[in-house]
């Protein structure tokens, strides 16, 4: 029996979800939505099923970035996308695509929602741009210009695809640091312009704005392992970055994960947010 065309496309439509809103229950959320369409299409006039799937899940998505677009607003401090949370080793650093890390989707964060439609359809799933029009309801023309244009407003920060280092030692070191209240020791792993983004959502303190440089950076981090007293560190893949996760007890605190960059970490990350720690012991089916 032939797999339903919805079901071999369910990984594709929730990384294409994913992608676009940020978090894991979004995307299943959109998923799920993209189903009962399916489910009530007449489907004699479609011709190609994915493409109508895809078609039909970036317009959900489009609808939901638009109306969170006043949440965003008065959301208590900076909004960080949830990370896919996975434990350590170099093959689950190697199986995340590009695409689903944490840097990539914060720098997908800046794009307007038709930007980010278009440009995750061409650059990521490398939807034909006749495609990507009949979605958005553009001209193909106009949706090369909407990409070409994504592309630029991403370019100086970083190329998009190119992944910065995630040591593992230089964490664990951090953390060494931290418990120890050492601030030379911590000053002395970050770059001189660390960026250091904290989540906290509704349901936990959180910095109210990033903050950058290594000795602010460093006061920031001793305070919130003072303020933490004792915590728990598990090492994890966090957005395929080399990451910790924070615990007391049986509640997680805190994810982090950190990117470096000639032996220096050049931006740190704190999701406390608890409704973005869903992936944390979660098999994680996307595409």
């Amino acid at each position: 029996m032939s797999q339903d065309p919805f079901e071999a496309a369910r990984p594709r439509i929730r990384g294409l979800a994913y992608r676009m809103l940020g978090t894991l229950s979004d995307a299943d959320d959109v998923a799920q939505d993209t189903w009962l369409r399916w489910q009530a299409a007449g489907r004699d006039h479609i011709e190609n099923a994915e493409a109508w799937l895809v078609t039909t899940a970036t317009r959900l998505c489009l609808d939901r970035l638009r109306s969170a677009a006043r949440a965003r607003e008065i959301y208590p401090g900076p909004w960080l996308p949830e990370p896919i949370v996975t434990d350590p080793g170099p093959e689950d650093a190697a199986e995340l695509s590009d695409s689903l890390t944490l840097g990539f989707l914060v720098l997908l964060d800046q794009l307007a929602p038709l930007e980010r439609a278009v440009f995750v359809l061409a650059d990521v799933f490398e939807v034909p741009y006749a495609q990507i029009a009949a979605t958005v309801g553009r001209s193909p023309a106009a949706c090369r210009q909407i990409a070409s244009r994504a592309r630029r407003r991403l370019r100086p920060h970083t190329h998009p695809y190119h992944a910065a280092e995630t040591d593992p030692e230089l964490l664990h070191g951090l953390l060494r640091a931290l418990a120890a209240g050492d601030m030379t020791g911590v000053v002395a792993r970050l770059a001189p312009e660390v960026v250091c983004i904290t989540d906290g959502g509704p349901k936990r303190r959180a910095a109210r704005r990033p903050v950058a440089g290594s000795r602010r950076v460093a006061r920031l981090l001793i305070s919130v392992a003072h303020r933490y007293g004792h915590l728990a560190t598990r090492p994890a893949v966090v957005g395929g970055c080399a990451g910790a996760i924070l615990s007391t007890g049986d509640t997680i605190e805190q994810v982090m994960a950190v990117t470096s960059h000639d032996g220096v970490i050049t931006s740190v990350y704190f999701v406390g947010n608890p409704d973005k720690h869903n992936s944390v012991g979660r098999p994680i089916l996307i595409r």
